[in-house]
C-alpha cells in the first residue's frame, strides 16, 4: 500500500521563511558591526604597527601595512630616552584629583537641582548649562592670569583646580536622578533621615552607573589634556604624558615610532578603566529604563 506525500501546511512554509530572513539579516548585521569595528580599531592598530617599526620604516613610501622587523625594544627606548615615570605619575594624580572633585560637585549641584525647590531654579540651571557653550580657549588666558596671581604655576593644585568643574557632569547627574522615583526620599525623610544623608545612602549608589560614566569620561580628557598642562607647567618635574610626548619631537628630526609607543603605553590606564566599568555603564542603561522614566 502506497501512500502518498502530503504537502507542507502553508503557516509552516511562512514561518520557516520568516526564519530564514531573520538569519539573514542578522548576518547582515553582524557583518556591518564587525566591518565598523574593524575601522574603528585601525587606527589603534596603525599606531602600534608603527611602534614597533624603526623610524626610518615609519617614512618610508610605499607604505606597508606590517613591519619588515619588529622592534619591541622600541617601548622599552621610549621609556628610558624620557622620564616617563614622572610624567605617568603626574598625569594619574592631575586626572584622579580632577575626576574626584568632578564627581563630588557634580553630585551635590545634580541633587539640588533635581531635588531642592527655591526661587529661581531653572533660571540658575539654564545659565550653569550656557557655560558649556564656552570653548575652553576662551578661557585659558583668565585662568593663566588668576592661576599666575595666586602663584599656583607649576603646581599640582594649578593643573588641577580650574579645570575640575563640570556642568556636563551635573546635567548628566540631574537626568538620571530625575529618573529616580521620589518616594524614596520622602520614606527616607519618614525615618529621619536629612538631606545629605538621602544623598549619600540612597542617591548616589542608585546613581553609580552614571557616577561612573562621568568618571571614565572625566578621566579620560584629563589623561589625554594637553592646552592646559602646557600652560600651567614650566618645567619637566610637573609635565603630564601629552607634553612628554612632545619631547620625541627635536631639530634633528621626529622619533615617530618612539612617540607612538608612547602613545600606546599612555593608552593602558583608559583601557583598563573602561574594562573596570563596563558593567556598571551597562547597568546604567537597564536601571534608567527600568524606572521609566519616572
Amino acid at each position: 500500500m502506497t501512500t502518498e506525500p502530503t504537502s507542507q501546511h502553508p503557516y509552516s512554509l511562512a514561518q520557516n521563511r520568516h526564519r530564514l530572513l531573520r538569519r539573514i539579516g542578522a548576518f547582515f548585521n553582524y557583518a556591518a558591526l564587525s566591518l565598523i569595528a574593524l575601522l574603528f580599531l585601525f587606527p589603534f592598530f596603525w599606531m602600534v604597527s608603527n611602534a614597533v617599526r624603526s623610524n626610518t620604516e615609519v617614512l618610508a613610501v610605499p607604505v606597508r601595512i606590517l613591519p619588515e622587523e619588529y622592534h619591541w625594544e622600541t617601548f622599552v627606548e621610549a621609556l628610558v630616552a624620557l622620564p616617563f615615570g614622572t610624567f605617568l605619575l603626574n598625569s594619574f594624580i592631575v586626572a584622579c584629583g580632577v575626576t574626584a572633585i568632578v564627581i563630588a560637585v557634580s553630585c551635590l549641584s545634580a541633587y539640588a537641582f533635581a531635588r531642592l525647590k527655591f526661587p529661581g531654579r531653572e533660571g540658575l540651571l539654564l545659565t550653569f548649562l550656557s557655560t558649556l557653550m564656552i570653548p575652553q580657549v576662551m578661557l585659558v588666558i583668565p585662568l593663566f592670569l588668576l592661576v599666575s596671581k595666586l602663584g599656583w604655576i607649576n603646581t599640582y593644585h594649578g593643573m588641577i583646580l580650574p579645570v575640575a568643574f563640570s556642568s556636563f557632569g551635573t546635567f548628566l547627574l540631574r537626568q538620571f536622578i530625575l529618573g529616580i522615583p521620589k518616594d524614596l526620599d520622602e520614606a527616607a525623610m519618614m525615618d529621619g533621615a536629612s538631606r545629605l544623608r538621602i544623598l549619600i545612602r540612597i542617591i548616589i549608589p542608585l546613581a553609580m552607573p552614571a557616577i561612573g560614566l562621568l568618571s571614565l569620561f572625566t578621566f579620560i580628557a584629563q589623561w589625554k589634556s594637553f592646552l592646559w598642562p602646557l600652560i600651567a607647567t614650566s618645567g619637566l618635574d610637573k609635565a603630564t604624558l601629552p607634553l612628554g610626548l612632545t619631547l620625541f619631537q627635536t631639530q634633528q628630526g621626529t622619533a615617530w615610532n618612539y612617540i607612538m609607543a608612547g602613545a600606546t603605553i599612555s593608552m593602558v590606564p583608559g583601557v583598563i578603566l573602561a574594562i573596570v566599568l563596563q558593567r556598571v555603564i551597562y547597568k546604567g542603561i537597564t536601571v534608567s529604563s527600568g524606572f521609566g522614566g519616572r
